[in-house]
């Protein structure tokens, strides 16, 4: 699959950042560095990544807006155990904690939870973007200091 989606180029990247975002379990960094390795301009993978990682964030927090716990449970596989406990979690943090969308096994639930207690749609959508944004571009420079170390290392 990852090779289907790289063939596709920035439309494969934004596929691939969307749906890690919200269904399937995998890293979007893997496409995004594999990209860049591709000879793909950085500046456009890193806006089109943000953006499809975001909406995808941003389509878990709306399911989770929906307040149907049924639903988050049948569809996106996690139990409402999970979602109330993230949700006594988040209590008193706010909107803010949207930006750590993006950390790995918890940012998916997260971005329900803060669906789920109705965070302020401004504050969660502003964080977001920026979480995800700030994500690629430390992915990008540890790509780009990972590469300018591999010739040293042969």
């Amino acid at each position: 699959m990852l090779e289907f989606l790289m063939q596709y180029g920035y439309i494969g990247l934004f596929l691939a950042c969307f749906l890690a975002a919200t269904i399937l379990p995998f890293s979007s960094d893997f496409i995004f560095v594999g990209l860049l390795i591709a000879g793909l301009s950085v500046w456009p993978c890193i806006l089109i990544a943000t953006l499809g990682n975001w909406l995808g964030g941003m389509t878990n927090y709306f399911l989770g807006r929906l307040g149907k716990i049924e639903w988050i449970e049948k569809y996106l596989k996690i139990p409402p155990e999970k979602i109330y406990k993230m949700h006594a979690w988040l209590q008193g943090k706010g909107a803010f904690m949207a930006f750590f969308t993006w950390v790995p096994f918890v940012g998916d639930l997260m971005a329900v939870a803060l669906g789920y207690m109705r965070a302020n749609f401004t504050l969660v959508t502003l964080s977001m973007l920026a979480g995800k944004f700030s994500r690629y571009v430390v992915v990008m420079y540890l790509w780009k200091i990972g590469s300018d170390w591999l010739p040293f290392m042969q």
